[in-house]
């Protein structure tokens, strides 16, 4: 039907509606006129013009006038809707609660805004987004009603189209097997799933997406903000989380940039986009445990060989420097005979020196059989792995004799320019030595303390335990060959020399804390590894 053809507001003035509702829409008009120097037209043009639909009703909701736009929406024409009561638009699917609520809300004169859902005179539904207005007469009395309504199907169906994606989306990477989180720009996580909420405790990190992000920075350097400008993605970085009373977990990092177009209303013109980062941890510490079996197995049968080859050469060094004593005996009694030039004393003195001969002979030959022991190349360590795989070295003496583990390293620890071999033998028998001591003395309980820490030039390493320590007058001696206080101690022969052999070979320092009361406690220093 044509624009002229429908009943117009300025046609029902005087005429069709009442009296009452003409002089409130004239007044209403009059008002706006003085208010805006326009014409009286203007005012009835802009409600039949109106892009969202209008219609007002008496008192009880029969329908006095509606404008072109209340047509378009509803199907309706003004003459088959006018005075017929406002349900004809309803479906009859909306709550009754909520037609209870529109009633109370507009007869206590108040505006009512809500949903409903209306049935088109084609039959099909929509979601109508309502707003009722009462109209108030001299007296202040409601005389009619002013309802706006739009149709939000084709925008409630997009935004749950969006809200279902969202929940597809969370119900997906809450089924991922590995933790997940997406950061933006200011690394402040925007989404993240149940994995990644359970590593906050178990972590023991408020927000373990930024510790990771600071260790692949420091990892990666330059190449992480060269991934990030290009957004390229990396893969299967590992990392070792130590925690302070559990025990270490491993994880697999790998991440993904991706850019998505701004949704601040200041970029609506300019196109701007924004960069997100999805980051996966994925815990492989089962993994990583059974490479550390097989490796640690590697590592007893090199450990082994070496210590037997140490052994060797300790027993042989030792044989010579007890064969070393008489035969110093000897050669100064050859001395003092030599300077007598006695001739009684000659055959005396042939026979010391066959002996001196044949003793010299027998350091010779074992000098000879001293092993060798393997060059070893120096790299960069991580003393806290070092030690961490000493302890698993040691776990069942430490589990045999139930020895309470204090476990303390630095997270953050420089590198050591070292031999990993050979630091291992270290701290393994220190370690070993500090057992032998807690078993010997009987303490309860057996706490064996592992610290690490470091400053601005010094990586430091602590290992200390609860039996009976060293007394103060043999800490001098304990690091001299062959020295051994076994029977009274537990630091004893050639093990404290290779100890200091080997720290002395890194360039570092070894002492035992004069203040420490409550057994041994040995410091070792070693400097930073600097690129």
């Amino acid at each position: 039907m044509e624009k002229n053809a429908l009943p117009s507001l300025e046609n029902y003035l005087g005429k069709d509606l009442p009296d009452e509702l003409t002089v409130n829409l004239k007044n209403l008009a009059k008002t706006i006129h003085s208010k805006q120097p326009l014409p009286f037209q203007i005012f009835i043009e802009a409600v039949e013009q109106a892009p969202i639909a209008i219609s007002i009703t008496d008192k009880k909701a029969k329908i006095l006038y509606v404008n072109t736009e209340f047509s378009r929406v509803t199907g309706y024409q003004a003459e088959e809707v006018t005075n017929e009561n406002e349900s004809i638009l309803s479906d009859k699917s909306t709550p009754r609660n909520v037609y209870y609520d529109l009633w109370r809300t507009i007869s206590k004169k108040k505006i009512w805004h809500g949903q409903l859902i209306n049935r088109h005179k084609l039959g099909r539904r929509y979601l109508a987004d309502l707003t009722i207005t009462p109209m108030l007469n001299a007296d202040g009395e409601v005389s009619h009603y002013i309802g706006m309504h739009r149709d939000l199907t084709d925008v409630y169906q997009a935004e749950q189209q969006v809200k279902n994606q969202k929940q597809l989306i969370e119900s997906v990477t809450n089924l991922l097997p590995i933790a997940m989180a997406v950061l933006d720009e200011y690394d402040q996580v925007v989404l993240d799933n149940h994995l990644y909420k359970a590593l906050v405790s178990d972590l023991d990190k408020k927000e373990p997406a930024l510790y990771f992000l600071q260790l692949l920075r420091e990892e990666m350097g330059e190449l992480w903000q060269e991934c990030k400008d290009h957004l390229q993605g990396f893969s299967q970085r590992e990392f070792r989380v130590e925690r302070k009373t559990k025990s270490a977990r491993w994880f697999s990092c790998s991440g993904s940039w991706f850019s998505e177009a701004a949704t601040q209303a200041d970029t609506f013109f300019s196109q701007e986009s924004k960069r997100y980062l999805i980051l996966t941890l994925t815990d492989i510490t089962k993994q990583r445990k059974q490479l550390e079996e097989l490796h640690l197995q590697s590592l007893k049968l090199m450990m082994t060989e070496d210590v037997r080859v140490r052994s060797i050469r300790e027993t042989l060094l030792g044989a010579m420097h007890q064969i070393q004593l008489p035969m110093n005996q000897i050669r100064a009694a050859e001395q003092i005979l030599q300077m007598k030039q006695d001739e009684q004393h000659n055959s005396l003195l042939q026979i010391l020196q066959q002996i001196q001969q044949s003793g010299q002979q027998a350091i010779a030959t074992m000098q000879n059989c001293i092993p060798s022991l393997a060059p070893t190349s120096m790299l960069p360590l991580n003393l806290n792995l070092l030690l961490h795989e000493v302890l698993l070295l040691s776990d069942v003496r430490i589990q045999s004799y139930a020895i309470e583990v204090d476990w303390r390293p630095q997270q953050q620890l420089p590198s050591v320019l070292g031999s990993e071999n050979k630091l291992r033998i270290l701290f393994k028998q220190l370690i070993d030595n500090a057992i032998d001591a807690m078993l010997k003395q009987g303490t309860e309980p057996m706490r064996l303390t592992i610290a690490t820490a470091c400053d601005e030039e010094w990586i430091y390493a602590c290992v200390a335990d609860t039996g009976p320590g060293i007394a103060p007058d043999k800490r001098s001696k304990v690091f001299e060959p062959f020295y051994t206080t076994r029977q009274d101690s537990h630091q004893a022969g050639m093990g404290l020399v290779m100890v200091k052999e080997i720290i002395d070979q890194h360039q570092g320092l070894i002492e035992i804390d004069n203040q420490y009361k409550q057994g041994c406690r040995f410091k070792i220093s070693f400097p930073y590894f600097k690129n």
